[in-house]
């Protein structure tokens, strides 16, 4: 049955004077609609209107792209030459294979090309916006020019009769829920998405905070501000990068990529990687025996970490026992929190989130939903979280686009 012809069968079993009516659901009548106007939900919108599909837009807030807004600091971190299925986490870390075959890294970099957007590294192989965040907003507004937008919507509910969906006073062929998380609070960020997919049957994968400090209990507050080069050991995985000590634990980059892991079983934290403290000592004791062992230590980490290892101990390295100083060297290459000393510092301070839409139940390839056809999910809303350096807005822009170009190719099919 054609889509005009289904349509008019609805409002003849449904309404009278259906002329009118017809008229009424067609102007309201959309190919796609695009529920969030992040990362996902604007690549998904402007995919499908280069299909010549007629959509739109819906999103809670005020302003489109708040996150886009807040992303690297303002500069936004837009992508990483390292993008591959290993830098994301979830129940089914391969689900991201197909979108990011279809969407890599170059392909960001010709769209910012295209909007003439200036990209720099700061680090080999991550990318930022030298014109800023707002301006990557502005090139993504630009391409979603056709949609109708519609902001400050409430939108927690969406039905599907006789094969369309239905959103308030708007009816759409395909639906593409890209809500996002609710990471970042303070962005007006909402669990409608959420709320939406399992109306439609979808599991949640618990949420959790990700990508944020940790707490750590008993943490001595007087090492707050010490940043080190450090390593952090979650089980089998291992992660390396700038470590800050904050008030109440662990926060920058390492801590930041160690919450992306489950840190049910503890950490371990070495504070000097690929030094073997101990044996440093011990060649120290031989070679300058009058030395202290934080005046050792201080010339490996800072200063006020080495007296914290060594505990205020000012005597000669050479007065203490090898035992007590492999005690020592444990201090620095073996620190070991177990699980039940570490939380999470919470939603307000992550910058994704762990969990989300149960990713068995979508297909890779399409982003369309196993359990209702012409559903669409993409972005954050899945359970899918991307290591720190440009992998989530990369994820965004893949699976948006994996998603617009699906969903206007089913549209097409009424």
């Amino acid at each position: 049955m054609r889509y005009t012809e289904r349509v008019r069968k609805f409002i003849i079993e449904n309404f009278t004077e259906d002329n009118i009516i017809l008229g009424v659901i067609m102007k309201n009548l959309y190919d796609v609609i695009v529920v969030g106007a992040g990362a996902a939900g604007l690549t998904a919108a402007a995919t499908a209107l280069k299909y010549n599909k007629r959509v739109a837009i819906f999103d809670l807030g005020s302003t489109p792209a708040r996150k886009v807004r807040a992303s690297g600091g303002g500069n936004c971190n837009i992508t990483n030459d390292a993008v591959k299925y290993d830098k994301y986490h979830g129940k089914n870390q391969n689900f991201v294979r197909g979108a990011l075959s279809r969407f890599t890294p170059d392909d960001v970099k010709h769209w910012a090309s295209q909007h003439k957007l200036k990209l720099i590294q700061k680090t080999p192989g991550r990318y930022f916006c030298d014109n800023g965040a707002d301006a990557v907003v502005a090139a993504l507004m630009n391409d979603v020019r056709g949609a109708d937008i519609f902001l400050n919507q409430h939108i927690d509910n969406i039905t599907k009769q006789d094969n369309l969906f239905h959103l308030g006073k708007c009816v759409g062929r395909t639906v593409v829920i890209a809500t996002g998380g609710i990471s970042f609070p303070t962005l007006g960020v909402s669990d409608a998405g959420y709320k939406i997919a399992k109306s439609f049957g979808h599991k949640i994968v618990p949420l959790r905070p990700a990508l944020g400090p940790l707490v750590i209990t008993d943490w001595d507050a007087k090492l707050a501000g010490i940043t080190v080069d450090a390593e952090i050991k979650i089980e089998k995985s291992v992660v390396r990068d700038s470590l800050l000590f904050t008030h109440s634990g662990i926060g920058g980059p390492a801590a930041y990529r160690a919450s992306l892991y489950d840190i049910g079983n503890g950490i371990t934290i070495d504070l000097a990687p690929n030094t073997d403290v101990f044996e440093q000592l011990k060649n120290a004791k031989q070679q300058n025996g009058k030395k202290s062992v934080s005046g050792i230590l201080g010339e490996i980490i800072p200063d006020r970490l080495a007296k914290y290892a060594v505990q205020n101990d000012t005597r000669h390295i050479a007065d203490i026992k090898d035992a007590d100083l492999r005690e020592i060297a444990k201090r620095v290459n073996e620190i070991r929190i177990p699980g039940n000393k570490i939380r999470h510092h919470g939603m307000s301070a992550a910058e994704v989130v762990r969990g989300g839409v149960d990713t068995d139940q979508i297909s890779s390839k399409t982003m369309e939903s196993k359990l209702c056809p012409g559903l669409f999910l993409a972005g954050e809303i899945l359970d899918i979280a991307g290591d720190l350096g440009g992998f989530n807005l990369h994820w965004a822009w893949a699976s948006g686009f994996v998603a617009g170009i699906n969903a206007a190719a089913v549209a097409q099919e009424f």
